[in-house]
């Protein structure tokens, strides 16, 4: 599945965007506070546009959804607007924001010249303006992540390091519900097909899709990764999204579904900080520790090649026959097959081993309790603490 490696950056990819309105053009920050614009066209020439646009990590990115311009937000205390068409000559920002602590992350709205930005306060910004419009805060610990909803344009949700998943309301200035979890979240994900699910990613190496309208129970827990995982994408046909792990390992998941359907893995590739879904569902990028931003095929075995029409009616026809007969061991079997990396595969044993002895310690304790004091917990009840309105 993997196509190609965009190098050129000289520290970890830390974030990264796509161009809504462009299938070609990508942008990806460094830790050192570089931000090189890519062309998925032209590989070999590498980033068409490079600027060292701040002097700390690159913490966020994100794309105006006519794709003219994109924000950037660092460690730096500064939130800078640029061009998504400038010239590699042009390397000074549109505008330059700037806040009295550094900045965790950026999103932009979907219809309006806004952004919201993470750190310590969520605020809302407006391009025209130097200052922030609003400023939304509930507890005092650090906002980590905001990502706006694809329908209900004023909805935004936010990640605390309380461990807490915030939804505010920036038409109205207020905030709606509060979750608390039993781990922090690291990264979070509208449905764009389904806008009320949202799907969380966990330090506990699990992802959750939530409903909003009930956040007291998770809709579906998705296991398999055996480290932290720190970011996913959802692919524009809202069916898949993919999931990004310290464990070196990217994981490719239906919707609803518990398992992924497969992994991908390279020897040289690093821990993932950031993955996107391409905007035509083709492809998948991926940036991590070892300076590159890597280009993969969203379907492992798919050609990149134009098909014949008799070429394509045989791989429909292998892919019916398959569905067809999924229930036979042996076709089931090979589908659910995944090639693991050894340190993958030990490390998933070790976690199969203390999973199970923690099910035995909570078996032992209600059979010699009293009846009715230590209750049954579904596993999508029991990562969630509270939920507050």
């Amino acid at each position: 599945p993997f196509v190609g490696a965009l190098s050129g950056h000289f520290d970890g990819v830390q974030s990264m965007a796509k161009n809504p309105s462009s299938l070609s053009m990508i942008v990806s920050g460094a830790c050192d506070g570089e931000i090189r614009r890519w062309c998925l066209t032209e590989q070999r020439q590498g980033a068409r546009w490079t600027s060292q646009a701040h002097s700390g990590f690159v913490r966020g990115l994100a794309f105006s959804r006519n794709g003219h311009h994109f924000v950037s937000a660092s460690d730096d205390k500064t939130v800078k607007l640029w061009s998504a068409s400038a010239p590699a000559s042009s390397t000074e920002p549109l505008a330059t924001y700037l806040g009295r602590y550094p900045f965790t992350g950026v999103d932009h709205h979907w219809k309006d010249h806004l952004f919201a930005t993470s750190g310590a306060t969520v605020q809302l910004w407006d391009t025209s303006r130097s200052e922030a419009l609003q400023s939304f805060e509930w507890g005092a610990d650090t906002v980590t992540a905001v990502r706006f909803n694809p329908a209900q344009h004023s909805l935004l949700c936010c990640l605390s390091a309380d461990r807490g998943v915030t939804l505010y309301d920036v038409s109205s200035g207020s905030a709606l519900q509060k979750m608390t979890m039993q781990t922090r979240a690291n990264a979070c994900c509208w449905n764009p097909m389904e806008p009320m699910h949202l799907t969380l990613a966990s330090e506990d190496h699990d992802l959750y899709t939530f409903d909003m309208r009930r956040l007291s129970q998770a809709i579906c827990v998705h296991s398999g990764h055996v480290s932290a995982v720190l970011d996913l994408d959802y692919s524009p046909t809202g069916t898949q999204f993919v999931s990004a792990s310290y464990d070196k390992t990217l994981r490719l998941w239906n919707v609803g579904e518990q398992s992924c359907y497969n992994v991908y893995h390279t020897k040289r590739m690093q821990r993932l900080s950031c993955v996107q879904w391409s905007m035509d569902a083709a492809y998948l990028l991926s940036g991590s520790d070892d300076t590159n931003v890597r280009l993969w095929r969203a379907v492992a075995n798919e050609r990149g090649a134009p098909q014949l029409g008799r070429e394509q009616r045989k791989r429909e026809y292998a892919a019916a026959l398959v569905e067809k007969h999924q229930h036979l061991p042996e076709v089931r079997r090979i589908k659910a097959h995944t090639h693991l990396p050894k340190r993958v595969l030990k490390a998933a044993l070790v976690k199969k081993t203390v999973r199970g002895t923690q099910q035995k310690r909570e078996k032992n304790r209600r059979a010699h309790s009293a009846p009715g004091a230590v209750p049954k917990v579904q596993r999508k009840k029991k990562q969630v603490w509270s939920v507050q309105e």
